[in-house]
């Protein structure tokens, strides 16, 4: 992990287009401005992780309404079954 210091009005570049300028530090958190095309994502990562977890928890209810439909069909006959043979 890079750590780097800035003040307020200072900036740092990550490649080629994405500039990250610090707007103003307060005793419960500092404010960021960052300037980056559209086709670059930028998201708080607790944002992130939350709509990670959701999105694993939909999965998993799927998963369960799956199991629970395959209950109510009728189980497909193996072969020679029911043949008299």
């Amino acid at each position: 992990m890079l750590v780097l210091t800035r003040r307020v009005g200072e900036s740092l570049v990550i490649g080629d287009d994405v500039v990250v300028t610090v707007l103003e530090v307060r005793a419960d958190g500092v404010r960021l401005g960052i300037d980056a095309p559209r086709s670059v994502r930028v998201h708080r990562s607790e944002v992130l992780e939350a709509v990670r977890l959701e999105n694993a928890r939909a999965v998993e209810a799927d998963d369960a309404a799956a199991d629970a439909l395959r209950g109510l069909l009728p189980t497909p006959r193996s072969e020679g079954e029911g043949t008299g043979a």
